[in-house]
């Protein structure tokens, strides 16, 4: 089954965290909020922990992406049990490729499970299928450098020069990427429960357009649940879940505060939407 990840404001996260399948961290929370950092490394759930690389927010906000050696450290201070990568939103794969291999037996060495995340420069299609292909020829290996691979909200778009101002063609990007992996059939039973859903866009019904590959898909992401929920916005009964599309707001992850009661409903609601389609992806 997926092990879906909600993410939540730091103040709210025993709140709102509880059904998570597995936890995904974020990187430049770990290094700057003491509560956050402390929280995931006394959280003993026994559910997986990833540290992602803060890509997606470093990459938003024009800032450099996190060098190894702070990832580690970082990924050390909240027992992580994998990290992200260091991976390059907009620039050709290879460079995210040379990343991985320039870094990642590091990562193993210090007990650490490793992430991939393919990109490519915006509108080079080829270039991010290379990138792919690269990442699950190595999964397969005996002995393989990287253990899961994420399809960005920002990679897969990209790829397609759709993730500004697009909200349709970015919606539909993921399928397409898994749609051309299928007709490319380069699938693998090695590949079962290999890919990270980064993120969400435009609605949480984007899990059952993604349903055919859902054994592929071990683990997913995303903060649209609490975030929506405590702007007092609900998931709904159109095509994406989201009438409006994407609650583009940025995360305030400093939040605090006594919430309404709508605001609990709100998110509660959120969370029991995504994780009930989760579940059907499985007993219906």
């Amino acid at each position: 089954m997926i092990d879906f990840c909600h993410i939540s404001p730091t103040a709210y996260l025993p709140a709102f965290t509880r059904t998570n399948g597995s936890h995904l961290l974020l990187a430049h929370l770990v290094e700057s909020d003491e509560t956050y950092r402390n929280f995931y490394a006394n959280l003993d759930d026994g559910c997986f922990k990833i540290m992602d690389n803060s890509a997606f927010e470093m990459y938003k906000q024009g800032r450099p992406m996190y060098p190894t050696s702070k990832l580690l450290e970082m990924g050390k201070a909240c027992k992580a049990d994998m990290i992200v990568l260091s991976d390059y939103p907009g620039e050709p794969g290879q460079k995210t490729i040379n990343a991985a291999k320039k870094t990642a037996l590091k990562y193993k060495d210090a007990g650490f499970q490793t992430f991939f995340v393919p990109q490519s420069k915006v509108g080079d299609f080829d270039d991010y299928m290379d990138c792919m292909e690269w990442a699950l020829n190595e999964v397969t290996k005996p002995e393989p450098i990287i253990d899961r691979i994420g399809l960005s909200i920002l990679g897969c778009p990209n790829a397609y020069g759709v993730e500004k101002d697009n909200k349709l063609q970015r919606y539909l990007s993921r399928y397409a990427i898994l749609k051309e992996l299928d007709n490319r059939q380069i699938w693998e039973h090695e590949h079962l429960n290999v890919f990270h859903c980064l993120g969400m866009v435009d609605g949480p019904k984007e899990i059952e357009l993604l349903s055919s590959w859902a054994d592929f898909i071990a683990s997913w992401d995303s903060s649209a649940a609490v975030w929506a929920g405590l702007n007092n916005v609900r998931f709904d009964n159109s095509p994406t879940g989201l009438v409006d599309g994407k609650f583009e707001l940025e995360v305030d992850f400093d939040l605090k505060g006594n919430l309404t009661v709508d605001q609990i409903n709100n998110v509660l609601y959120n969370i029991g939407y995504i994780d009930n389609l989760i579940e059907r992806l499985y007993y219906e």
